[in-house]
């Protein structure tokens, strides 16, 4: 996987412009994760909801036999502009523990709701693990 970053471009913060993915592999392909835990409960808060969406990425990678290394697009829907701005620390810190140095093309898009009223986010995955 590649990287693209035109040179004349600044390098943006906490994504990629996009990536190029080229050879034999499989793709992973993730539906929307919410910030739920295992029972189906959800915290308060959208830093916590974060981590527990980026943990149940992890997780599903995981049985793909897939790493967060191997994402190449995230979109996250969010409900709350305001929320997501104050939360920016936490989500770093949920970020780091989960996906650590990789930053993966990405869009955020900030919509009315969930189908889950507590949810607060939703975050789609779209992998790439290239043949051994």
């Amino acid at each position: 996987m590649r990287v693209l970053q035109p040179a004349e471009w600044s390098k943006p913060r906490g994504f990629s412009h996009g990536v190029v993915v080229d050879g034999p592999g499989k793709w992973v392909v993730l539906a929307g994760q919410t910030g739920g835990d295992e029972k189906g409960d959800y915290a308060s808060d959208l830093a916590s909801q974060v981590g527990s969406a980026l943990k149940r990425i992890e997780r599903l990678l995981a049985e793909a036999g897939a790493g967060p290394e191997h994402i190449v697009r995230l979109t996250w829907y969010l409900t709350s502009r305001s929320e997501y701005h104050a939360a920016g620390a936490g989500i770093g810190a949920a970020w780091k523990e989960t996906l650590g140095r990789n930053f993966p093309p990405s869009t955020l898009l900030y919509i009315d709701g969930l189908v889950d009223e507590r949810a607060k986010v939703e975050i789609e995955v779209t992998a790439f693990v290239p043949a051994s």
